[in-house]
């Protein structure tokens, strides 16, 4: 047993989960998992650069997490960063934050290499179940980009593209320095062209349409999730491997769409920090659906943040 603790750095959030994993059995037992809104990427598909508010703001929750880590005692800590960081011209600033912080150098990952860390914690819970069939296709619909994997027992086929919440939200729903609330329907066709041109990127290495089961992570994925059960508050365990039907996700995405800021923000399990940029997650997830025929969504709360944990209780880190 290997008490590891994994951060994964986002566009939108930052994640750490401190964990007890057993190789031998697969198991990973969950000490502390929490998550802050810290929206890392504000800016940087405008100005190729992470803004100070956006530094300032995850370096307080590295501060946050750098306790908890102690507190717990972890032995192992791996800490990734994904599409914002990837795309920063001054990333040294970010690195060196983090490393005065943690004491551990943000491994800025690749896209191909994010996806495969995604397959590997959605995934290994999975296996054995019969009434889930394989090929899978994992989605992980972050921020700044989107991952698609297809796999059986380890991946096949993987690709990122740069469309995420956070993107589609700044590059197309954003006017005179606001969100549009609602968006025009000028504003979602620009977007929906967008994301339908990551698709026919993604489908040149991935063969999206091979795969049997669907399975949806992070943010946008979990909070459709918790919009179709009409969840009193988050709840995690009501969320982990829901499905929701294509129907219901086109419902959903069509009245987040038509929706005002004030009444996303009423939905009681919506996250403050996703009011502005879930309508936009949402439509990726639906044109993902409609693109391979998927007539539901398997919702896992487990996704790259586990893939990281077993990566580091598996090897040094």
């Amino acid at each position: 047993m290997t008490r590891v603790a994994a951060v994964d750095c986002g566009t939108n959030s930052i994640r750490l989960l401190v964990a007890d994993a057993d190789p031998a059995t697969g198991e990973l037992t969950d000490l502390d998992r929490r998550m802050t809104i810290v929206r890392l990427g504000q800016g940087v598909d405008r100005t190729g650069r992470l803004a100070p508010e956006a530094l300032e703001r995850t370096f307080a929750a590295c501060r946050e997490y750098a306790g908890v880590i102690k507190e717990h005692g972890a032995e192992r800590l791996r800490f990734v960063a994904t599409s914002a960081s990837r795309d920063a011209e001054n990333r040294d600033d970010f690195v060196r934050g983090v490393l005065d912080i943690l004491g551990v150098e943000p491994e800025v990952i690749t896209g191909d290499q994010e996806a495969a860390f995604s397959f590997t914690g959605a995934t290994k819970e999975l296996t054995g179940r019969a009434d889930l069939g394989r090929p899978y296709l994992v989605v992980d619909i972050g921020g700044g980009s989107t991952e698609f994997v297809v796999g059986d027992d380890r991946v096949r086929a993987a690709r990122s593209v740069d469309v995420g919440c956070v993107r589609m939200t700044e590059r197309h729903l954003v006017h005179d320095g606001a969100v549009t609330d609602p968006p025009t329907e000028a504003q979602v066709a620009a977007m929906r062209a967008d994301i339908e041109a990551a698709l026919d990127l993604a489908e040149r290495t991935v063969p999206l349409r091979e795969a049997r089961t669907l399975v949806g992570l992070a943010g946008s994925v979990t909070s459709v999730s918790a919009i179709a059960q009409e969840l009193p508050e988050y709840d995690s365990a009501a969320i982990h491997h829901s499905r929701v039907s294509h129907d219901r996700v086109r419902e959903i995405t069509d009245w987040l769409l038509r929706s005002s800021h004030a009444e996303r923000a009423a939905v009681p399990s919506l996250h403050p920090g996703r009011v502005d940029v879930i309508a936009a997650g949402a439509l990726v997830l639906l044109a993902v659906m409609e693109r391979t025929g998927a007539q539901e969504v398997v919702v896992s709360e487990h996704d790259i943040l586990d893939g990281i944990a077993w990566s580091c209780a598996t090897a040094a880190c």
